[in-house]
C-alpha cells in the first residue's frame, strides 16, 4: 500500500475511533464494508452507538449524507423521491429523495413496512433507482448503513432474506466495557465528538481505494477454503437455508478489503476466517428445531462458528 494511502487509512480509523470508544473491531468492519463497496447492517438494542457509528463514518470523508428515520408510515416515495407537477412548465419534475447521497443512514429500518424496505433493493444491488419508468444512477461511492433493533422487539418488521442478502455484513455493537463507558462519560461533558469531526479524505480517495481493493490477490486455495465453508452451511441439518452464491462473492470482496486495510496486496486464510460470521450470519436461516432453543441470530452465529472451526485452514 502506498504511503499516502496508508496514512489516509490510519486517519480514517483514528477519526472514527474518537467518536466510537473501545470498538476497534466494529470500526474495522465498517471500513471493510465501505472499501468493499458493500452495505452495512448494524443490529443491537437502542443506545449502544449504532447511529453514532454511521454518522462518524459519513463525517470521516467529504461526502453527501442523508439520514432517513424509518417509521411504520414511511412510503417508498419518501426514500426514492417523487414526481411533482410544475404548472409553469406544465411538466412533471422529479424531486430526488434522500437515497441520492453517498452515505444513506436507514435508521431503524425494521420499523417500516416491507413495501418501503423493498424500495432499497435496486439501489443497494445496482446503485440506481427506477421511478416512473426512469432509471437514475446514484452517486459514487454509495453506501447504505442500516440500523435495526433485534427482531424480538415490539413493533418490528423482520427484513426478508432477499433484503438481508444485499448487506455485505451484519455487525453488533454490544455494550461497552466498564472502562470504555467511563471514558464515554468523561468525553461527553462537552460537545458530541461526532459534531467536532473533520473529514480526513474525499470521495476521490475512497473511490481510488475501492478500486485498489479489487486488485488484491486471492489464491485458489482460499477459493476452495471459502467454498468448503459455504457448502457445509448448505448441508448442515441445523440450517434451513445456506449461504447464497452472492454471499460467497461478498466474503471474497470483504477479505480483499480487510487485507488492504492491513497493508497487504494479497489475502490470507485469516481474512476469510475472521469475516465468515459477520458476512454469512444474516444470510443463513436456522432450522425450526434449532431456532427454538435460543434467539435466531445467536443460533446462526454459533452454527457458523462451529462450521468455520471444522474446516481445515489452507497452509
Amino acid at each position: 500500500m502506498p504511503t499516502a494511502t496508508s496514512q489516509i487509512v490510519t486517519q480514517l480509523q483514528r477519526s472514527i475511533a474518537r467518536a466510537i470508544f473501545g470498538k476497534e473491531d466494529v470500526i474495522q468492519l465498517a471500513l471493510v464494508t465501505l472499501l468493499a463497496r458493500g452495505h452495512l447492517l448494524i443490529e443491537d438494542v437502542p443506545g449502544v452507538g449504532k447511529t453514532t457509528l454511521a454518522q462518524a463514518l459519513a463525517k470521516s470523508f467529504h461526502c453527501t449524507f442523508q439520514r432517513v428515520q424509518f417509521t411504520s408510515d414511511l412510503l417508498p416515495s419518501d426514500v426514492l423521491g417523487v414526481s411533482v407537477y410544475n404548472p409553469e412548465s406544465r411538466e412533471f419534475e422529479f424531486r430526488r429523495g434522500p437515497i441520492f447521497a453517498n452515505v444513506v443512514l436507514a435508521d431503524e429500518i425494521n420499523r417500516t413496512t416491507p413495501r418501503t424496505q423493498s424500495a432499497l433493493l435496486e439501489a443497494m444491488n445496482e446503485a440506481q433507482v427506477t421511478v416512473d419508468g426512469r432509471t437514475m444512477p446514484l452517486p459514487q461511492p454509495f453506501l447504505v448503513i442500516a440500523t435495526q433493533n433485534p427482531v424480538e422487539h415490539h413493533g418490528t418488521y423482520p427484513l426478508p432474506e432477499s433484503q438481508l442478502d444485499r448487506f455485505l455484513m451484519r455487525v453488533k455493537m454490544g455494550y461497552p466495557s466498564h472502562e470504555t463507558e467511563r471514558e464515554i462519560l468523561r468525553s461527553r461533558t462537552s460537545d458530541d465528538p461526532v459534531t467536532a469531526m473533520e473529514p480526513v479524505a474525499d470521495v476521490t480517495d475512497v473511490l481510488s481505494m475501492q478500486e485498489t481493493v479489487t486488485r488484491v490477490r486471492v489464491d485458489s486455495s482460499l477459493h476452495d477454503y471459502a467454498l468448503e465453508i459455504v457448502n457445509r452451511t448448505r448441508k448442515s441439518d441445523q440450517l434451513a437455508l445456506g449461504v447464497s452464491p452472492r454471499g460467497t462473492l461478498m466474503l471474497q470482496r470483504a477479505a480483499q478489503a480487510r487485507a488492504f486495510l492491513d497493508g497487504r496486496d494479497f489475502c490470507l486464510p485469516d481474512d476469510f476466517k475472521q469475516l465468515a460470521v459477520p458476512v454469512f450470519a444474516h444470510r443463513v436461516v436456522a432450522s425450526a428445531r434449532h431456532a427454538s432453543l435460543q434467539k435466531k441470530s445467536e443460533t446462526t452465529e454459533n452454527v457458523l462458528r462451529e462450521i468455520v472451526e471444522s474446516v481445515r485452514v489452507p497452509l
